[in-house]
């Protein structure tokens, strides 16, 4: 055992903290920051080789989410964004800067696409799916004709753990949605809503 294995053991439990608490990596010291950001420049590096994904700057990407963007399916991350353990990307998906996706979420952009303007915040758990399919009677479920109308949240919305967004649902700016909620319906500007289905509780102010 030499001197360094301590500290070598301990980086790794450090590396495991920041895959599921991510916003640790922006508070941390000097001596950790520069591992740090030598382990996240090599993934990163290597996700944009393997996938067609653009990484803005400053972002922390955990090497345990899964993230899946084929040509065509393109997902596009901002500045000061960070994206936690076992979450489920998968394009097309826009995601602007300073946005929080936390750990265990599944955001699949469908045909046409899911976009995250800057800022906003995603706890942990929460489901978007920007596609849907039929369900008439006369054919199995699996055979249903797929639709994808897209998914868009506005700036500074926050999403509470466990909530679930259907297609085709747009929440503008500003917007709260409590935990364990789903949201069928578009949310205006400043909402605070919560249930299944979603409902207004009041607004921001």
């Amino acid at each position: 055992m030499t001197d360094l294995d301590p500290l070598l053991k301990y980086r790794e439990q450090h590396k495991h903290r920041l895959n599921y608490m991510p916003w640790l990596y922006y508070s941390l010291k000097p001596k950790h920051r520069a591992w740090a950001e030598a382990w996240q420049h090599e993934y990163q590096d290597y996700l944009m080789q393997m996938e067609t994904v653009q990484i803005g700057k400053n972002c922390f990407i955990s090497p345990l989410a899964h993230i899946f963007a084929e040509p065509g399916r393109t997902i596009r991350i901002g500045d000061n964004t960070f994206i936690a353990a076992d979450c489920t990307l998968h394009g097309p998906l826009e995601i602007g800067n300073e946005v929080a996706i936390n750990h265990h979420c599944i955001l699949d952009g469908g045909r046409v696409g899911i976009k995250l303007h800057d800022q906003v915040r995603i706890a942990a758990y929460c489901h978007l799916y920007a596609f849907d399919h039929g369900m008439d009677i006369d054919l199995p479920i699996y055979q249903q004709a797929v639709r994808s109308q897209g998914i868009e949240i506005g700036r500074d919305v926050w999403l509470g753990a466990h909530v679930g967004i259907k297609d085709g649902v747009k929440i503008a700016e500003h917007a709260v949605v409590g935990m364990n909620s789903m949201v069928t319906k578009d949310v205006a500007a400043r909402q605070i809503v919560a249930g299944n289905p979603a409902r207004l509780i009041r607004y921001r102010e």
